[in-house]
């Protein structure tokens, strides 16, 4: 059998197996169709880059491929049956008599792989295989970045130190001030991260920075040049939840008017500031028409993806400043390459090079301990704020999240059974999709207690009870009574680790509505039925993750309501038609990625009844930390939850 052949009907076995896709098998056929005499390790080789890039990393690692093959594929799961285990085991046995150097030789040899600029469809550098497009996106950021990481000033004019000591004059609750040195080291080049968890002040520091910014520019100009600051994020959600937190910043923050005015309050999600091009991968601004701006910030850059970050970075105009907020221990984004967590590698060893500490020494008066070994120039550049303002020392949300992150399942073990000092957490074991505990936590209409905050036993029962108590008799005041519809609902969710099974978004969402509207036809438009847009859409102005609520207007005919992010005025709401809404799924539960950007006082989040490699410490993380106010766990096995506190997603 010629080379070619073994491998495609060796593909098709791993695919039968559930190691492999469609996608990989037509990849390889590409690769074929460029060169018929391509080699079994090539062809192998295409296979396997395309199923890691499938599975969200931009490269394939072959030497760990050669150490471990079944790790690095993430093929071999505990929640497969024996006889799958002993299938996929054999199948992998193919690739093992093979070793580094061997696919090595073989890829350097190929026409199909290159070692850098050209059009090979495949590229090798080092140990790592990439698709040409992702190595692009990768050479992209590489260089973009570091042109902005060589400091632009060697010193802070005096005026400036004076106002930076004001802005930091109350004592922080730390020993050190990090929000302060997150701002010094801002001011030094034109690349910056500000990483932390939530509740650790990443909006006020980025606040106060951009003050010193504007003031700054003054300052060095003469007062003639205005920055042009924008200010986006991954989705509309993010985008709205920044601007509403830097509008409250930007009123508590001790500077003149004339300064204050400049710091941008409105947010744009990153597909709208770049300009997306209606069905393509393209956007309006790129190297060739860069953005018109001095400063870009991005909030929650922890859900970017490589091709997004390469996008934004090649528009960025040479001389523009980069600004990424978000928490580099959440999960990474649904498509390939977890950007955020890759710059931020080491940020928590605080590895700054002796010019840093010196820097950080003289303008945040902070004295920093030298580090047994430098970090990199990113690291040069980064900050993890780690005193949460949010969550003290007797919330266990914020005690819980930390001893996920830590993997900890002991300490998380504990936090759980300490209900008395721990008020705020709840574990409940499942024992069927049906359960009463589960109903009766959807259910729930507690209301809201007299100090404005949500009674710890809120359900979906409380934005149905504001639907209905509360409608409007007065036609002017549907857009308020939709705010509050949207604001009631967001009290709530039911967060999914998996999209289907009976634990998983699909099923639950069937369930709920049930429960909820027990007379309702499944698949019809409903008052109350809150839908999830799941493709972006330019001419409504909607983007994939926004939510909306069907409700009846003013004429008594449906729409669906939606909170607008065209404008700053809290009431300006969007009323869609059903018909206009073809792509969008019902949201009483959502995944954890399609709630990350968004926080809800109350976070139920389900666990499936069997293990698997997607539920890790990141997404259980990523869940607790979408909690204001109360977090409740619901398990139908106990011990998915411990093999998710130890095990991380890559």
């Amino acid at each position: 059998m010629k080379p070619h052949l073994a491998v495609l009907k060796s593909v098709d076995q791993w695919i039968k197996l559930g190691c492999l896709s469609y996608l990989d098998r037509a990849f390889v056929r590409f690769l074929l169709d460029q060169d018929a005499e391509a080699s079994a390790l090539v062809l192998w080789a295409g296979a396997l880059v395309s199923h890691q890039l499938g599975r969200g990393e931009v490269s394939l690692d072959l030497k760990a491929l050669c150490e471990n093959p079944s790790l690095t594929l993430a093929i071999l799961n505990e929640d497969k049956a024996q006889y799958e285990i002993d299938e996929v085991a054999k199948a992998l046995s193919e690739l093992k008599v093979y070793n580094f150097e061997q696919w090595q030789a073989a890829l350097s040899d190929s026409i199909l792989v290159g070692l850098g600029q050209g059009n090979t469809p495949l590229v090798l550098e080092g140990k790592r295989l990439y698709l040409r497009r992702y190595w692009q996106y990768q050479q992209t950021l590489n260089l973009a970045i570091q042109q902005r990481l060589k400091p632009v000033r060697t010193e802070l004019p005096k005026e400036l130190q004076s106002q930076l000591q004001n802005l930091f004059a109350s004592k922080s609750q730390e020993s050190t001030d990090w929000q302060k040195i997150a701002c010094v080291l801002a001011l030094r080049a034109r690349f910056a991260i500000i990483t932390g968890g939530p509740g650790t002040g990443k909006t006020t520091t980025l606040t106060k920075l951009l003050a010193l910014l504007i003031k700054l520019a003054n300052d060095e100009s003469n007062n003639t040049k205005k920055l042009n600051i924008l200010l986006a994020a991954p989705t509309g959600k993010a985008a709205a939840r920044v601007s509403e937190s830097i509008n409250k910043a930007v009123v508590k923050l001790d500077m003149p008017e004339e300064i204050k005015q400049y710091i941008p309050k409105k947010a744009s999600t990153l597909h709208r500031l770049l300009g997306s091009v209606h069905d393509s991968r393209h956007y309006v601004h790129h190297k060739n028409n860069p953005l018109v701006a001095d400063i870009v910030i991005v909030d929650e850059a922890s859900m970017i993806d490589l091709e997004m970050m390469a996008s934004l970075l090649d528009a960025l105009p040479a001389s523009a400043q980069l600004i990424l907020l978000g928490d580099k221990d959440q999960l990474a984004s649904v498509e390939a390459g977890s950007v955020m967590g890759d710059l931020c590698r080491g940020a928590e060893d605080v590895a700054y090079d002796k010019q840093t500490l010196e820097w950080i020494d003289w303008y945040a008066n902070e004295a920093l301990a030298e580090p047994l070994m430098a970090g990199s120039a990113i690291n040069q550049q980064t900050v993890m704020l780690r005193y949460s303002h949010r969550f003290g020392e007797h919330s266990g949300i914020g005690q819980l999240a930390k001893a996920v992150n830590q993997g900890d399942f002991e300490q998380a073990q504990a936090v759980f059974k300490d209900s008395a000092t721990y008020s705020d957490l709840k574990r409940i074991v499942l024992n069927h999709p049906a359960d009463s505990h589960l109903k009766q936590l959807v259910a729930a209409n507690a209301g809201m207690l007299k100090n404005g905050k949500p009674n710890e036993h809120q359900g979906y029962g409380y934005y149905l009870h504001v639907i209905d108590k509360k409608r409007p008799t007065d036609s002017g005041q549907y857009s308020q009574w939709a705010k509050e519809v949207l604001d009631a609902f967001d009290t709530f969710k039911i967060i999914c680790a998996l999209r289907r099974g009976v634990w998983g978004v699909e099923g639950l969402n069937q369930r709920i509505e049930q429960w909820l509207f027990p007379k309702q036809k499944p698949t019809l438009w409903y008052e109350g039925r809150p839908v999830m847009i799941t493709r972006n859409d330019y001419s409504l102005g909607l983007m994939n993750g926004d939510v909306g609520i069907t409700l009846k207007d003013k004429t008594g005919k449906l729409r669906v309501a939606f909170p607008s992010e065209a404008s700053l005025d809290e009431l300006k709401i969007l009323w869609i038609s059903p018909m206009r809404l073809p792509d969008v799924e019902t949201a009483f539960a959502i995944t954890v990625h399609k709630s990350q950007g968004s926080e809800f006082n109350h976070v139920a989040l389900i666990l499936p009844e069997t293990k698997s490699s997607v539920v890790a410490r990141e997404l259980v993380y990523t869940a607790i930390t979408r909690a204001k106010e109360n977090f409740t766990l619901l398990e139908s096995n106990v011990d998915v939850f411990k093999q998710a506190v130890i095990a991380t997603c890559k």
